[in-house]
This record gives C-alpha cells, structure tokens and sequence, in this order.
C-alpha cells in the first residue's frame, strides 16, 4: 500500500486525538484545544524570533514530564495563555492529569502557544476580562475527531501574508501501520502564495487537489519576499504547529521528528523564521506502533519525521486555502 492520507485527511487521523475550536466573532479570535486520550509523548522545536508560550520547557527530553494531555494554541497574544489555565482547570475537574500520589489532584500537562491577531478588525476592548478562559472551556469541550478548517479558532484572526490565514491540516497514512498528521494555525508575515497570487508555495505535495490544485504556469519572478507585505510588527505574526503519529517515540525521538517538520513551513510559507514571527511546532507521539522491527529504528523516526513535513506544508495551505 502506497501512503495516502487518512479517512479524514485531518490529525486526528492518528487515533486518540481530538480537536475542538472555539471562535469569538465579535472580538476576531479564537482557541483550538488539541485533546489526547491518554498522555502523548510530546516534544516541541521553536524556530520563530518572538514565541509566546506555556509550559514549553516541560517537555525537553532531559526534563521528567513523560506526556502532555492537551495542547492549546490561541489567538490573542499573551491574554491568549489564559485559555491554557482554564483547560487545564477543566481537565483537572474531570479527573485528567498527573497524580503525585493516590487520591492527590490531579495536574494536566497542557502545553501553549499564541499568536498575535490584536490588530485584525474586531473589539479587543475586554478591560480586565479577556475572552479566553471561556474561550478554552469551549474548545475543549467541542474536540471531536471531525473539526473546521480554515478562519476557525485560533485561526479566526489570522492573517498569512496579506491573504487570511486559518487552521488547516493534513494526514498520510504510511501503509504500515503509521499514521502521521499535522496541524497548523496560519498567522505568517511570509507569503503562502507564490507571485501568480493563485499557487501554494506548497503544491508539489498537494494531495487529491485539496488546496485547489494549482499549478505554476511560468517561471517565477526573483521577488524581494518582504516588499509590501506591511506586517513587519515584532510578534505581529506567527504559524503554530503540532504534527502526530501513532508510533512508540520516545521525547528525543519527537523532538527530532519536531525539528524535522519545521521544513514544511520552510516549504509552504516564504520568508519563515523571521524576528517577527513565533513560529513552532509540537511533536505529538501516542505510543501505539513500536519501531525498529522492520527497519532500524533511527530509520522508522527518519520516515516518520519526512512525512510529517510534508503533511505540515499541505496543512498550512490548506488553512489558507478553507479560509479564502
């Protein structure tokens, strides 16, 4: 069996995976809350110049926190973190999180991270009472296999280059019992859009015509990537990430997988990594399929982690793609 994409040809193509969004259209914002089953190894690469995060450093392979039961990327800037407490208070209530000892609370590990929509069209005057908490409440509340793509949740504010950026994901199933997807909220400075302003940066691994299906006619222009883009605001831009499999990673593994996917922004978006932007990816592994049986292990990660690229340059057009 070649790989082709999942039934859903979303992340949550990799099971144990759900995602719900919350939108807020008066204000221009909102949260998408990635919920695991169980607790996900989980890694995370930062490549952006102006991240904002939560509990990111928790998952370095060196540090002891062995999963994450959520993650949370949000609109919002830094008020956007306020969605990940409520979440993780939410998870905490219904019994899901870490227990130091039996019959102690228990502490969901909920990683974060934001980007900047403070400057889109909408009313951002909450005073001392952000949208958030409630925002994340929603979210979680709404995580479903099936989720919306494009100006959705956390990419209902976003804007990519000077087209709209959205939530946009991608899936591939290996054949082998592997299955990887990504996830992405496309808020970039860069460009998704080749000159044409009809062609993905990202349209050599388009699958099944699923961001339009567009070709480059001609050769394309040299170009200065930055001319007239007018979003050049440190934290004025950012594309979040996570990309899944379904395999036994361990936090080295992920995070190298992590490293890897970062080339499928490089791929989709032209200029990435910039000062300005916030750019990361988390890596998200659920420890169902064990490595190294056919192949050598450090080729099954290689694989796992090639593929998740590609998924993330096509979950990043598509976002783009919905949310035109």
């Amino acid at each position: 069996m070649s790989p082709r994409p999942g039934p859903r040809n979303l992340l949550t193509d990799v099971p144990g995976l759900t995602v719900g969004h919350a939108t807020d259209e008066r204000v221009g914002t909102g949260v998408t809350v990635l919920r695991c089953a169980h607790p996900f190894v989980a890694a995370v690469d930062v490549r952006g110049g102006g991240p904002g995060v939560r509990e990111t450093e928790t998952l370095a392979p060196e540090n002891l926190v062995p999963g994450v039961h959520a993650i949370v990327l949000t609109g919002g800037s830094v008020f956007g973190l306020a969605a990940a407490d409520a979440v993780t208070a939410r998870l905490s209530v219904q019994g899901t999180g870490l227990q130091l000892r039996p019959g102690s609370k228990h502490i969901p590990i909920v990683p974060a991270a934001v980007l900047h929509d403070l400057m889109n069209p909408g009313d951002k005057d909450w005073g001392e009472a952000p949208p958030y908490r409630a925002l994340g409440v929603q979210a979680l509340d709404a995580a479903a296999e099936q989720f919306a793509l494009g100006a959705v949740g956390a990419g209902r504010g976003a804007q990519a280059g000077t087209a709209k950026g959205g939530i946009g994901s991608a899936s591939l199933d290996l054949g082998d019992g592997i299955v990887v997807g990504a996830l992405a909220a496309v808020n970039s400075i860069g460009s998704t859009l080749m000159p044409d302003g009809e062609t993905f940066w990202a349209w050599p691994f388009e699958r099944d015509d699923e961001f339009g299906g567009h070709r480059p006619g001609a050769v394309m222009p040299d170009l200065d990537p930055l001319a007239d883009l007018g979003r050049l605001m440190p934290g004025a831009a950012t594309t979040l990430a996570v990309v899944a499999c379904n395999a036994a990673l361990t936090k080295a593994e992920a995070k190298r997988v992590a490293i890897m996917a970062q080339d499928g922004m490089a791929r989709a978006i032209r200029p990435i990594h910039t000062p300005f932007d916030g750019d990361l990816v988390f890596s998200l592994a659920s420890g169902a399929v064990p490595l190294g049986e056919r192949l050598p292990r450090e080729v099954d990660v290689a694989r796992i982690g090639t593929v998740a690229a590609d998924c993330l340059a096509r979950a990043i057009a598509r976002g783009v793609f919905e949310a035109r």
